[in-house]
């Protein structure tokens, strides 16, 4: 899926921290009374605020803002207690845990500056701090020593997992893959012509479903093979970034069914236009033929009953729904949600679930693709540090993790994460998706960087017979019940109102 069709602030914030300092320095445009009335109002209460109200928020944009303010103060305590916040709430972000451990050595606070570091390096993040300068009130002693030798112990490659083919340069944008196991073909979409193209051993691609009068495909934003069933299922949407976007056609999305073998379109299930708009980003058929699609945006799942799209999670608190996976036995539908980690749905009962896992040890973070692969699940993190494929095997019940395995890690050809699809014992991922050339408005602004896209095999079977690392003992599995997941709102603490204009 392209994750530029997401907005996910609790990511973004570490690099909202780094800038903070230019955008507090900045000179502000002439406020009227109204506006600076509201400014000082928001200075009064940001300097007020105690540890214990910070602690207490749970609105990330205004802790967004608060870290702003006090970063541009030099109020590094203050801005630690939000930093801390923040990272409670994204416990699975990297740079956030970074920015904390910076502002703690800002302090020359090596106790809590080495522990934010220590438990990175378990969690298994890997960064080359050695030579960055904002360390060195923290220098000099052994522990230190260590701690950067184990961080970058964590970001060298691993796997055996190798280039599998390459996709030729072009105005393509692909970033949905599937593989048709009969023919031996991998299916490729393009987000720009609305194209499907099979793609032999060798990389080359031929045109196999093309937009038409008939099926009325607009970009393709992700594909899913039912093989028993010889069907093709994608989903498809009118946005900026397809070049026949127009008037007509503007926000339209919906999922169409083709036949496998020959390409010949079968029929679509197209969102009404009601005034809502969505956009289908991941797709998963169950063993059953059950069709199961997520709206990344609106953070809604559908499935397809009786023709039409009935939406089965609809959860404001998730931050996008950037992956799905069916469990083998078709009980269970999981969901990776790119900021909080993965879920999981009891399909027979509607209970929903929090997949546990030793936080300490793992993280579950950044999740750009999820597969099922023989009991277990199989993620494409892009936004760990380091990028990496890994293999969860799960515990009998399906609700933790009970060890994990990785299977492909900071691979330099691992640019930009993005869809991936199982052939056989292998999983081929897109590792170099381009979705970050184009603007807004679905302008290729910068053609010159555009490249071949990337196809990286990994081996699914690697290290089988291993136990795997970061085994989870007893968890406490959190459930939620089908109404929370239905009709839950974020839970939100006052923070001081945003003020107009720069501060």
């Amino acid at each position: 899926m392209s994750i530029q069709s997401l907005r996910i602030p609790s990511l973004l914030l570490a690099a909202a921290f780094a800038a903070v300092a230019c955008v507090a320095n900045a000179q502000p445009a002439a406020p009227d009374d109204a506006a600076a009335k509201a400014q000082a109002e928001f200075v009064e209460k940001a300097k007020a605020l105690t540890e214990e109200q910070v602690m207490q928020s749970h609105d990330i944009a205004g802790l967004s803002q608060l870290g702003q303010f006090y970063s541009g103060q030099n109020d590094t305590p203050r801005l630690i207690w939000v930093l801390r916040r923040v990272g409670e709430l994204s416990p699975n972000s990297g740079d956030l845990k970074m920015q904390l451990a910076l502002a703690y050595a800002k302090i020359d606070d090596k106790s809590h500056a080495y522990d934010t570091l220590i438990r990175m390096q378990t969690q298994g993040f890997g960064y080359d701090i050695s030579r960055d300068k904002r360390f060195d009130p923290i220098h000099g002693t052994k522990v230190w020593d260590y701690i950067v030798s184990n961080l970058q112990v964590n970001s060298k490659q691993f796997g055996e997992g190798k280039p599998a083919l390459e996709l030729a340069k072009g105005d393509y944008l692909y970033d949905a893959l599937a593989w048709d196991a009969r023919r031996g073909d991998l299916l490729a979409g393009s987000a720009r012509d609305g194209a499907i193209r099979r793609v032999d051993a060798h990389g080359k691609a031929a045109d196999f479903i093309k937009p038409d009068a008939a099926n009325g495909l607009w970009g393709i934003d992700a594909l899913a093979v039912d093989a028993a069933r010889g069907k093709l299922y994608v989903a498809s949407s009118s946005t900026t970034i397809y070049q026949g976007f127009n008037g007509n056609n503007a926000g339209r999305s919906g999922i169409f069914e083709f036949d496998l073998a020959t390409g010949k379109f079968v029929q679509k299930h197209v969102f009404a236009q009601d005034g809502s708009v969505h956009r289908i980003t991941s797709l998963a058929v169950a063993p059953a033929g059950k069709v199961y699609a997520a709206d990344a945006m609106n953070k809604q799942v559908f499935t397809l009953e009786d023709g039409k799209l009935r939406d089965i999670v609809n959860n404001p608190k998730l931050t996008g729904i950037t992956g799905l996976a069916v469990s083998g036995d078709g009980r269970t539908l999981y969901l990776a949600d790119y900021a909080l980690g993965i879920f999981g749905l009891d399909l027979a009962t509607g209970k929903a679930f929090e997949l546990a896992h030793d936080q300490s040890r793992l993280v579950l973070g950044g999740i750009v693709s999820m597969q099922w692969f023989d009991g277990t699940l199989v993620i494409v993190e892009d936004g760990m540090v380091p990028k990496r494929i890994m293999r969860l095997q799960l515990d009998k019940d399906g609700r933790s993790v009970a060890s994990t395995m990785p299977l492909d890690v900071a691979h330099p050809q691992f640019v930009a994460l993005g869809a991936s699809t199982i052939a056989g014992d292998k999983l081929y991922t897109i590792v170099n998706r381009q979705d970050g050339l184009y603007d807004d408005h679905g302008v290729l602004a910068e053609a010159d960087k555009l490249a071949p896209t990337q196809i990286y095999r990994s081996n699914l079977r690697f290290a089988w017979g291993q136990k795997g690392v970061g085994g989870s003992g007893p968890l406490e599995v959190r459930d939620a019940t089908h109404a929370d997941l239905k009709n839950s709102r974020p839970k939100s603490v006052p923070t001081p109102a945003q003020p107009s204009g720069n501060h």
